[in-house]
């Protein structure tokens, strides 16, 4: 039987995992907002060097400081992630590349769960 449609309309949306551009543009992305923040972070980092606890606690608990430290948090782990799985899905397969793959998929989520928790205690109880 002769395929009729078009083939543009054949080839549209076609790909491994029908999202290599998005992930193109959220590693971009990232890779640009950790551009801004890590200059902020390692300022913030050093300026409490030699500080005590309760200065570091109020250092992080001020908005501007909670805010841009959470979005560090969130920027790093998801670049990170997205780095991981292109080193996974080019060197790996099998099933030990869907293992490897749902196991970074989870250990980063729970870092920045845990990361973003624990600025929040700090904010919240200072």
């Amino acid at each position: 039987m002769t395929d009729m449609r078009d083939p543009l309309a054949t080839a549209r949306g076609l790909g491994s995992a029908k999202d290599g551009v998005n992930h193109w543009w959220m590693q971009r992305v990232t890779a640009i907002a950790l551009l801004v923040l890590a200059p902020w972070f390692i300022y913030f980092a050093v300026s409490l060097i030699g500080a005590d606890q309760d200065s570091v606690k109020a250092a992080i608990a001020k908005p501007l400081n909670a805010t841009l430290l959470v979005s560090f948090i969130i920027a790093m782990c998801w670049h990170a992630r997205l780095g991981l799985q292109v080193v996974v899905e080019d060197y790996i397969h099998g099933w030990q590349e869907i293992t490897l793959q749902l196991l970074i998929k989870f250990i980063y989520a729970i870092a920045a769960i845990a990361a973003i928790i624990a600025i929040g205690r700090i904010v919240f109880s200072a």
